[in-house]
């Protein structure tokens, strides 16, 4: 079971917060904080004791706007811990859920919370903490200090350093079936038959499916090497597309453009031949 730390200057807000917490039958315990300073004495302390101590913390529930240290400052801090909590933003505001993301937050909880939502937050923390202790329990296996060797080091959510793993099928010549996506760590897993396009956002790609967007820390030309085999293509330097999600492929005074279910998508003029020949191929089956 999970022990909270529920940060927020707004003592109305806080109260509710650790209502709806403590009423969850997965929260052994929920204390609260009004203020970063007051929190992070108490993180320090749970970080001295260890994980398994009296004042221990698995997660912190974090405002983002408070006075003083900010929810982000907060985070930023933790970050260099080596154990530090999991961490879930509780914000009013929806413009920060990309610095969220950078600071590995497990999940970005909107105001006014709701109850069902703020359990699906819980469901996640408890995931990723049963999986971390389970860890922790089980003795090593060959190649687990593979990071000493100079491989790099799994984060808490037992992927490598480099981005988001793929993960499903692991046979040999079968491309993965799904992704994990979220606010950073496995969160939810979004299978890639579902995708319908990825477009360039930095080091970042944004899926898109049916059902809306999600973004991952990967780069897009990462994404296009590993989903080639189901059937991905690059048709412009921003976006990667499902050849079986398009719809309609348009020439219109020289410029080519696609349209995948309510979205249209420049093509550019190097990929536009390959994109034609393969469109011509896929409808031969």
């Amino acid at each position: 079971m999970l022990r909270v730390l529920a940060v927020d200057d707004e003592k109305p807000a806080l109260g509710e917060l650790l209502y709806l917490l403590r009423s969850d039958p997965r929260v052994r315990s929920a204390d609260g904080a009004t203020d970063a300073t007051e929190a992070l004495r108490r993180i320090s302390r749970a970080l001295d004791a260890g994980p398994d101590g009296g004042d221990g913390i698995d997660v912190v529930f974090l405002d983002i706007h408070m006075a003083g240290l900010t929810g982000l400052d907060v985070a930023r801090l933790l970050s260099e811990f080596a154990r530090p909590p999991l961490i879930v933003f509780v914000t009013a505001h929806e413009g920060f859920a990309v610095q969220a993301f950078d600071l590995k937050a497990v999940d970005y909880v909107l105001k006014p919370v709701r109850r069902e939502r703020l359990a699906e937050a819980v469901r996640r923390v408890s995931d990723l903490t049963a999986a971390a202790r389970g860890a922790r329990q089980s003795p090593p296996v060959a190649g687990a200090d593979a990071g000493a060797a100079g491989g790099p080091a799994p984060d808490r959510a037992g992927s490598a350093a480099t981005g988001p793993l793929v993960t499903g099928s692991t046979a040999p010549g079968t491309a993965p079936e799904q992704i994990p996506v979220e606010l950073g760590g496995v969160t939810r897993f979004v299978p890639i038959d579902e995708i319908a396009y990825v477009e360039a956002q930095g080091d970042y790609a944004r899926l898109h499916t049916a059902d809306g967007s999600h973004l991952v820390r990967i780069p897009l030309s990462t994404l296009e090497e590993r989903w080639a085999s189901r059937g991905f293509v690059r048709i412009h330097r921003s976006h990667l597309v499902a050849l079986g999600r398009i719809d309609e492929l348009r020439l219109d005074a020289g410029a080519t453009t696609v349209r995948v279910g309510a979205a249209e998508l420049a093509v550019s003029r190097r990929h536009a031949r390959q994109l034609r020949e393969l469109l011509m191929r896929h409808a031969r089956g």
